[in-house]
């Protein structure tokens, strides 16, 4: 009889795509054979020393073993708006524009959850992460998908965008209550300008939906290019969010830091919700995610350059190798379209090939919705050793193709 109970929220997921390609890459290495992974986005290198100090100076101390608070401890969320103020001139109070969450994913998808009444529609431009669309559909909304198009040099086509964009509010129904962008984006690494956001928000207000906006991976910019904050746009406060994580810029992936800013309402929802659900991180994590924003930033410059040489290797010798791919100006990914000899199979039977054919793992761009065939994402958590070895299983992969 339990076989007939459904779980109708687990049920809406579709089966994890990446998984296969997972799958594939556990049972080679568990034959023992050397699998490059450029699938996951998981940062490779530890946190600063000064932060790893400070944690185990925080953790040292008894009273800072018990429950913490939730919306985060003061002195965090006070350096998150220091943080804002400081690179993007943007005043936020700390008590009600401001929560530091469990990762910028569990903050996003409790802020869904707290905001999201049955039948509400987002609009997700696709490819998207997965969990931008699948937060919705976990709270009882749905999703109204939207191309994202972008250009040779992963530059947003801001004027297709907007039509995009009004064309997905036209179709919807119910009219849509939200509308999720993330930029420096992933997968596909694209990127846009303040004016992007200026005119975003014009639309907002006045079709009334509010942004929520994702920008992860703000630090790791290449090539002059610096990530503009949607709250930098006067009267953006009014209809946006923004979302940020500690994980990529400091190597703190495992801590699971992050914060939500910007609108009351919204972040008042999120303080709320979290109010019922947890009692916040480990408050020596929260010490030492304080000094991480208040204190020295040449750590989050050595981290950027380790990654935008790793994208210059990787553009380097994969095109030696025969696979041309444009070069990104932001984030830890390289978004590749995937030789013109497979895009008759797709993304998934590519990586599946590639995997067992040359040993390197990446992730198929059809795992990433529509607009993702054809692509995939390479996630630049490699040494450029490994990089070089790539390419060169690559090379021999191509020839026995073109030969």
């Amino acid at each position: 009889m339990f076989d007939e109970i459904r779980f109708n929220k687990i049920d809406r997921l579709p089966k994890y795509v990446f998984a296969a390609v997972n799958e594939i890459k556990m049972a080679a290495r568990r034959a023992g054979e050397d699998i490059i992974d450029f699938s996951m986005g998981n940062p490779d290198g530890p946190a600063p020393k000064h932060i790893i100090d400070k944690l185990i100076e925080s953790a040292q101390k008894p009273k800072n073993h018990g429950y913490s608070a939730s919306k985060g401890i003061y002195k965090l969320r006070l350096a998150i708006c220091n943080w804002y103020e400081r690179r993007y001139s943007v005043a936020l109070d700390p008590e009600y524009e401001a929560v530091a969450t469990m990762g910028s994913k569990e903050g996003y998808v409790h802020l869904v959850q707290a905001i999201t009444n049955p039948g509400d529609v987002a609009i997700v431009p696709d490819p998207t992460y997965p969990i931008h669309s699948y937060a919705f559909i976990l709270a009882g909304g749905s999703v109204q998908k939207m191309k994202l198009p972008f250009d040779e040099n992963y530059e947003v086509d801001e004027e297709q965008f907007f039509k995009n964009l009004h064309q997905a509010l036209n179709d919807a129904f119910p009219k849509p209550k939200y509308l999720v962008v993330n930029f420096p984006h992933n997968p596909s690494t694209a990127t846009v300008t303040l004016d992007f956001y200026k005119e975003l928000v014009k639309i907002a207000k006045k079709e009334r939906f509010y942004i929520l906006s994702d920008i992860a991976y703000a630090d790791l910019t290449f090539d002059e290019y610096k990530t503009p904050s949607i709250l930098q746009v006067d009267g953006a406060k009014d209809v946006a969010i923004e979302s940020f994580t500690l994980s990529k810029s400091y190597n703190m992936a495992g801590w699971r830091v992050g914060f939500i800013v910007g609108n009351k309402k919204l972040v008042g929802a999120l303080q709320k919700i979290k109010s019922w659900i947890d009692y916040g991180m480990f408050t020596p994590i929260q010490v030492a995610a304080t000094v991480a924003l208040n204190g020295p930033q040449d750590c989050v410059e050595e981290i950027r350059n380790k990654y935008e040489k790793r994208r210059d290797v990787l553009i380097d010798s994969f095109s030696r190798a025969g696979w041309q791919i444009s070069k990104p100006k932001a984030t830890m990914f390289v978004w590749a379209k995937i030789p013109k000899e497979f895009e008759q199979i797709g993304s998934l039977e590519f990586s599946k090939k590639l995997l067992t054919e040359a040993k390197v793992a990446v992730s198929p761009g059809v795992g990433f919705g529509e607009y993702g065939e054809n692509y995939v994402r390479i996630a630049l958590i490699e040494n450029e050793k490994r990089i070089r070895q790539a390419a060169r299983n690559i090379k021999k992969f191509l020839k026995n193709y073109r030969s």
